[in-house]
């Protein structure tokens, strides 16, 4: 998987969003809101490639979190991110 081209993490108003820019973006009219952990693994994963199992490493050796619970929060937050179009596989 990969963040779409255009997708910028941004710190607006002392919020963590996304924001798309750029002409390919040009139709994206969300401004995507991220907690410090989904940002944190967005500034992890930013122009590379990753997989769930990317996320669960990051998870578990950044935050004291077992492997079970980093995999089904790293699960839901792809299926959220891959919903709102800011991913690919």
């Amino acid at each position: 998987m990969k963040i779409i081209e255009g997708f910028k993490l941004r710190n607006v108003a002392g919020q963590t969003v996304i924001t798309g820019e750029g002409l390919k973006q040009i139709d994206f009219n969300k401004l995507i809101s991220l907690n410090p952990t989904a940002a944190y693994l967005w500034q992890q994963i930013e122009d590379k490639e990753f997989t769930v199992e990317t996320l669960v490493e990051l998870l578990t050796s950044h935050y004291e979190v077992d492997e079970a619970t980093a995999r089904q929060d790293a699960e839901e937050i792809l299926q959220q991110w891959h919903a709102v179009g800011l991913i690919e596989a």
